[in-house]
């Protein structure tokens, strides 16, 4: 697989939706995340990333303003022990509880499938990050209708031991722009890492699309120590 630019793949689209990057620091010691939200509606423009505990949650910029809450917020991110877990749904908590009763990655998402926003039907896209004894793995989830065709909910799992290096994985909820919108189709694209974190956030803030971007997460995490840093990036300010 021939590896991409990550600010090339933001620059060339549009309209991406959600994303997630997971992936390791070219000097190797870094474990990397970042997730990205976008909005077409003003409902889903009208959003901003907080911290909660170690993670982050959605809320409404203008709560006067919030219309349908039901698939705008949520928490992102949340951190179970040695366990990041990144996605762009309420699936977070359904993974979070699932592997706390030791279920697997996998296991924890067979409940869930696509969110039910007709006819887009978007996927729900989920990550995550395992540190421990100086190691560091990954994992990466779509779930996602058949063709648009909600009858069917076709599940994808990928599995990243031992990351290289300088390399990294993308995925996002919509090929590009259009209506309904398309799902994302594929496996992660690999992409570049950047070593410097305030490079790294400003390269993908920057390469969003400026009237359709809303929020940015990315989190860099100390492979030896779990020590990790956070910076959140919001349209809204």
């Amino acid at each position: 697989m021939n590896m991409l630019s990550l600010q090339q793949e933001l620059k060339n689209n549009a309209y991406p939706g959600r994303g997630i990057v997971i992936g390791r620091t070219p000097d190797g010691t870094k474990a990397v995340t970042a997730y990205f939200i976008m909005g077409r509606s003003s409902n889903s423009r009208n959003r901003v990333f907080v911290e909660e505990g170690q993670g982050i949650r959605t809320q409404a910029f203008d709560p006067s303003k919030l219309e349908d809450p039901s698939l705008i917020i949520y928490a992102p991110v949340r951190v179970l022990g040695n366990r990041t877990i990144v996605t762009n749904g309420d699936q977070t908590d359904t993974i979070y509880e699932g592997m706390d009763r030791e279920l697997t990655f996998e296991q924890s998402l067979r409940c869930r499938e696509f969110e039910p926003d007709g006819p887009n039907y978007t996927p729900r896209i989920s990550g995550v990050m395992h540190i421990e004894g100086s190691k560091y793995d990954y994992a990466m989830s779509i779930l996602k209708s058949n063709n648009s065709n909600p009858e069917a909910c076709n599940r994808y799992t990928f599995a990243y031991e031992n990351p290289v290096a300088g390399e990294g994985h993308f995925i996002h909820t919509y090929m590009h722009d259009g209506n309904p919108l398309p799902s994302f189709e594929g496996e992660p694209k690999l992409v570049d890492m950047m070593d410097d974190m305030n490079a790294f956030t400003d390269m993908l803030w920057d390469s969003l699309n400026e009237d359709n971007k809303v929020s940015l997460f990315v989190r860099y995490i100390d492979i030896a120590t779990g020590a990790y840093e956070t910076r959140i990036i919001n349209k809204n300010n």
